[in-house]
């Protein structure tokens, strides 16, 4: 009887080992800033914003998620059409276990769930989400870019190269089907009609392409921008280092490499993108920059979890 308990103790284990790492690693970092602040003190930099910018920033936030799942509804119009708080359902709790879990292992939740909601093939899901992350990057560096032509001394070449590279998917996308005719040529039979599946994850025509890149242009443009604002509000300087903050952040949680709920890497990404851009690395300055990015990771994950929610309210499962 007892062998038979820790087998199945042993299995529970295995099967939640994501979610066993995640909870440790969120309760440890809690105690962790305790130690090094205390949670009062944190919490006393919210009460110093108020409440209604704090609620403003908040349902920003949410906001963006909307456009997020926009974006898919318009990807998958056959599929979604007249579904779409189901989708946002679908995106909020993909959008939660991408955060929550580590290393991207999040991300396989979302071929799964719009296979079972929709119906819509692995393949082809799993392609969509590849090229929205490629999107999601290229909007980020785009924005990053702007940051430093800023500073830089040549503008007029800065601006033509972050032009070039602003159009380069459209271009890339125009390449597609040759490139994919060249492949189908070459490969065997079986990773062909691998391939084709592969193909129908992508956008069908330009005009589609151009809204998913619009959307993936709005959605960070917006969130960046709530988020630099929120370090200002915190007493982050200058105002570029509350941009390069946000934007450090924000490709933290875009890379492959991510904690459990984004504790540490997502405050230390704001923390190296702040530094970057001129805030200070040491003394009040540097303590206060590091208070603000726990704060503003705070943020992000009530954000999540108060979108996931609002989705499960809207749209409850049958």
């Amino acid at each position: 009887m007892n062998a038979g308990e820790d087998a199945s103790r042993g299995s529970w284990l295995v099967r939640n080992r994501m979610a066993a790492l995640s909870l440790v690693t969120v309760i440890a970092y809690a105690a962790f800033i305790q130690w090094i602040w205390g949670w009062p003190v944190l919490l006393r930099q919210w009460a110093g914003i108020g409440l209604v910018p704090v609620l403003s920033a908040l349902l920003l936030l949410v906001g963006t998620y909307f456009i997020r799942c926009y974006r898919i509804y318009d990807y998958f119009p056959n599929e979604t059409h007249g579904r779409f708080l189901s989708l946002l359902r679908v995106t909020q709790v993909h959008n939660l276990l991408n955060i929550m879990l580590p290393f991207r292992a999040g991300e396989t939740s979302f071929p799964i769930l719009m296979r079972s909601e929709f119906a819509v093939p692995l393949t082809r899901s799993t392609s969509a989400l590849l090229l929205m992350r490629l999107l999601d990057l290229h909007a980020l560096f785009a924005a990053a870019g702007i940051g430093l032509i800023i500073g830089g001394d040549n503008q007029a070449l800065g601006w033509l190269l972050w032009g070039l590279f602003l159009v380069s998917p459209l271009a890339l996308f125009l390449l597609k089907g040759h490139a994919l005719a060249v492949l189908q040529r070459r490969l065997p039979e079986k990773l062909g009609r691998f391939l084709i599946e592969v193909e129908a994850g992508l956008p069908a025509n330009a005009p589609v392409f151009v809204r998913a890149w619009l959307m993936t242009v709005l959605n960070w443009s917006t969130k960046v921008a709530v988020l630099a604002w929120v370090l200002a509000t915190m007493g982050v300087l200058p105002l570029a280092a509350c941009f390069g903050g946000a934007l450090g952040g924000e490709l933290s949680s875009v890379l492959p490499v991510h904690a459990p709920a984004g504790v540490g890497t997502y405050p230390a990404g704001i923390t190296a993108g702040a530094i970057s851009f001129g805030a200070p690395a040491k003394g009040a300055a540097f303590d206060l920059l590091a208070s603000a990015s726990v704060n503003a990771h705070l943020l992000i994950v009530v954000s999540a979890v108060a979108g996931t929610l609002l989705s499960i309210l809207l749209s409850p499962r049958r």
